[in-house]
């Protein structure tokens, strides 16, 4: 068996080989491992773009599928993602070579941490473009940060950045490890410098509930040290609670005024949306950004408080978010034919699926919203958030919920109901209807769509690539 604590960097690493090769991460760190002159391989179930095109532009080869054969060449040191099982052939091959291995937090610790500050952005919701946000203010105020994030930064064109200064910004995941190591992902990143934005109760599949879940984020906490810094959310009560256990400097920020950086106006003016911050109580400045919606003001407000903390000049933070373009999959205008707008979201959550939905009604106020959500994580195909769901949906015009194709994975007693789930919506005055498959779905869309729609596509997963199938129908 393999064992966590025993994991050590060997010395002389040439070669290194990584298990699940094409998660968001993984690759991410196949990129930078490959810029520092390291020979990256791999290995995945069947890879498919854009990661495998990714993977492919930078010469790193990949391996269809696991197999012992896949170590013949022995690496100096194999990296494990988290979607790899105990039994996996190339992991008994491993253990058959005794060759060296690190889970994946492990290896960002060990291969890209060390001498630099970690700045982990941690939470429920908005991690992604948090970090994205962050690294491009540090890019542009010259400190050549080092970042990794789960989604496609629009500013970077990548999901990472190759450290060349002081700054590692790497989005902090609750979620475990390893199979070997059943520790959240975050526990690895040695912060320095933390945000949590919200705590909720997600991933059902490894938390029992809440109170594991705030265990976990108790332990990241604690990890900062005194003169580090805790950036956290005002409005989230649980965080509230959970900063007074911090050692460390603690910097609230929120929507409301009791915050120490804080939002009182937002509005919109043509295609950006404008937000006044305040300072301890004072105005500090009014930024404008392309992103809308108070969840992403709500994320730029912890970003500012980062970025004003460490000493960067207000004019350059006010620059980044002017130039800040999002994150693929985070309200992703798709394009706009014949009237209507196709919107792609990664939203799965019942919050989230409730915030992107606020978000685009207030932009779009004229326009019917047509909301179609696939529950496919591991927490929404689950009933935990059955009647929950039900709460996210009151902004739609419509709403179309397909039946997950994975529901074989989670058992009976515990699975999710899209059909339940559109019966509560309609008993609540919602327009909502159910699918027993996304083609269905789909051709039912391309019936009735007029002019002025916006379709807004919610899914943890490519959902079929309905939202392009839908865009090039049009």
């Amino acid at each position: 068996m393999l064992d966590p604590e025993k994991n050590i960097l060997p010395d002389n690493v040439k070669h290194i080989y990584m298990m699940g090769i094409c998660g968001t991460g993984m690759s991410a760190l196949a990129g930078i491992l490959k810029s520092q002159g390291f020979y990256v391989t791999g290995s995945d179930n069947n890879p498919y773009p854009p990661i495998s095109d990714f993977l492919n532009s930078l010469n790193i080869p990949i391996f269809n599928g696991y197999s012992h054969l896949n170590l013949r060449d022995r690496p100096d040191l194999v990296i494990i993602g988290n979607v790899i099982k105990k039994n996996n052939p190339e992991v008994l091959e491993l253990l058959k070579q005794d060759i060296p291995y690190l889970s994946f937090p492990q290896a960002i610790e060990k291969l890209l941490l060390a001498k630099r500050k970690s700045i982990v952005i941690a939470g429920t919701h908005g991690k992604t473009t948090t970090t994205c946000l962050i690294a491009w203010i540090l890019e542009k105020a010259g400190l050549k940060p080092g970042f990794i994030a789960g989604g496609i930064s629009n500013n970077f064109k990548a999901n990472f950045a190759i450290p060349a200064g002081l700054y590692f910004v790497i989005e902090g995941d609750e979620y475990d490890t390893a199979f070997f190591d059943k520790r959240p992902k975050f526990l690895h990143y040695d912060p320095f410098i933390t945000i949590i934005t919200t705590i909720e109760f997600d991933h059902a599949d490894i938390y029992r509930d809440i109170g594991e879940i705030i265990v976990s984020f108790r332990g990241l906490i604690r990890l900062i040290p005194e003169e580090g810094l805790l950036v956290y959310n005002r409005e989230n009560s649980i965080l509230c609670a959970e900063s007074t256990k911090s050692k460390a400097r603690c910097i609230s920020y929120g929507l409301s005024i009791n915050s120490f950086f804080s939002v009182t106006d937002i509005w919109f003016h043509k295609d950006r949306t404008y937000f006044e911050i305040y300072k301890e109580g004072k105005p500090y400045a009014v930024f404008n950004t392309l992103l809308y919606g108070n969840h992403n003001i709500s994320n730029m407000l912890a970003a500012v408080s980062v970025a004003d903390s460490i000493g960067i000049n207000k004019d350059v933070i006010y620059e980044a978010i002017r130039e800040f373009k999002g994150v693929k999959r985070r309200l992703d205008h798709i394009g706009e034919r014949n009237g209507i707008l196709i919107i792609d979201d990664f939203a799965h959550h019942p919050t989230a699926v409730r915030e992107t939905i606020e978000a685009v009604k207030n932009k779009f106020p004229k326009r019917r919203l047509i909301a179609v959500f696939e529950p496919r994580s591991n927490s929404s195909r689950r009933n935990i958030f059955q009647k929950l769901y039900s709460l996210s949906f009151d902004r739609a015009d419509i709403v179309m919920i397909p039946e997950s194709q994975m529901m074989k994975y989670i058992p009976e007693s515990e699975r999710f109901s899209s059909f339940m789930l559109v019966e509560d919506l309609r008993l609540r005055g919602i327009d909502a209807y159910y699918f027993s498959n996304n083609n269905i779905l789909l051709d039912t869309l391309i019936q009735c769509l007029r002019p002025g729609d916006v379709v807004l596509f919610m899914s943890s997963g490519s959902f079929d690539n309905l939202p392009y199938n839908l865009f090039n129908s049009l």
